[in-house]
């Protein structure tokens, strides 16, 4: 099956945290999924959205609330299932089908890791770009850079929160289309 190459869905999740190690018999769990679907033609950021998630096997610790606001009250009276959310990827974002980025390994790593432990379908095509591997390699860094460094140095101003989801989802896309746009100017100067 062909991919879908008119949308970028771009990714930022945040998870249950703790300043150091989990409290016994907790694991961290997604607790919010940023999205922003990014129009691959124009580079226009499509949407801002959040959808917040209700961790299963842990509790949103201070420390977690501290670096991003999110309340335990707040995942568990509007967030959705894991399941759920995985399944909303898929029909309203056609993620199987499109490609997909986040600011590095960790959002997919942390998929990954929690559909394998939930028996849940992954939700996304094998088709992922990490904006952060690509943002060190177009401007030729000797390593990586956080998503915060890398809007400083392609002068772009940080919208919203840092840490939280949708604001760093709208963030990512930002830079991955200056990253495209950046490659078009290239080709047609």
């Amino acid at each position: 099956m062909a991919r879908k190459l008119d949308q970028i869905i771009v990714i930022d999740i945040e998870a249950t945290c703790w300043s150091g190690t989990p409290p016994e018999g907790q694991e961290a769990e997604i607790i919010e999924i940023g999205i922003c679907p990014l129009d691959v033609a124009t580079g226009e950021r499509l949407e801002k959205r959040s959808v917040l998630v209700k961790p299963e096997k842990s509790k949103v610790s201070e420390f977690c609330t501290q670096l991003t606001s999110l309340t335990q009250k707040q995942v568990v009276h509007k967030g959705i299932s894991f399941e759920k959310a995985c399944a909303l990827l898929e029909r309203e974002y056609l993620t199987k089908k499109r490609l997909w980025a986040s600011y590095g390994d960790y959002d997919r790593n942390q998929f990954k890791r929690q559909c394998e432990k939930r028996g849940i379908a992954y939700p996304f095509s094998p088709g992922h770009i990490n904006v952060k591997s690509l943002v060190g390699i177009v401007h030729a860094l000797p390593y990586e850079v956080g998503m915060a460094k890398a809007m400083e140095m392609m002068n772009l101003e940080l919208e919203g929160i840092h840490h939280h989801g949708s604001d760093d989802a709208w963030n990512v896309a930002r830079v991955l289309a200056s990253l495209l746009l950046h490659r078009q100017l290239e080709r047609h100067p």
